[in-house]
């Protein structure tokens, strides 16, 4: 899961109500494991720094703990996404991370941050019912 489709699912903003929809749908999945990187928390964390009280930011980063598995990132990973042939550093971050989980999926807003990366299937938030139940 890319960052962006959690700052909009998490933002209770209606602008972003596909990617609730996304995160519901998500957290329906009976079996299947759900990823996010430690970077995703950060940069939610600091997204919403000032547009949120730390109570509600803490009590969004327990439910993430809840409901996914965060992916920690080393220097390898750093240097791996450097490396990577995609043009936004970040996204290759969260696509060397998803390759180290054998992620056969990323859910992102960014589908062309994502086209250069053959090996996993990306979907929009609104596409997500694709994945079966």
């Amino acid at each position: 899961m890319d960052t962006n489709v959690l700052v909009g699912g998490y933002s209770g903003d209606a602008r972003y109500q596909n990617d609730a929809e996304c995160l519901h749908y998500l957290y329906s999945l009976a079996g299947k494991r759900l990823y996010i990187s430690s970077l995703s928390v950060a940069q939610l964390i600091s997204t919403f720094q000032k547009r949120k009280s730390n109570e509600e930011i803490i009590n969004i980063v327990r439910d993430l703990q809840h409901r996914f598995i965060i992916i920690d990132f080393t220097n390898n990973d750093i240097n791996a996404a450097i490396a990577a042939t995609g043009d936004d550093i970040e996204d290759n971050v969260q696509y060397v991370l998803a390759k180290k989980q054998k992620c056969r999926i990323i859910i992102t807003n960014n589908y062309k941050d994502y086209r250069a990366f053959q090996s996993v299937q990306v979907f929009k938030p609104t596409n997500v019912r694709r994945i079966p139940k």
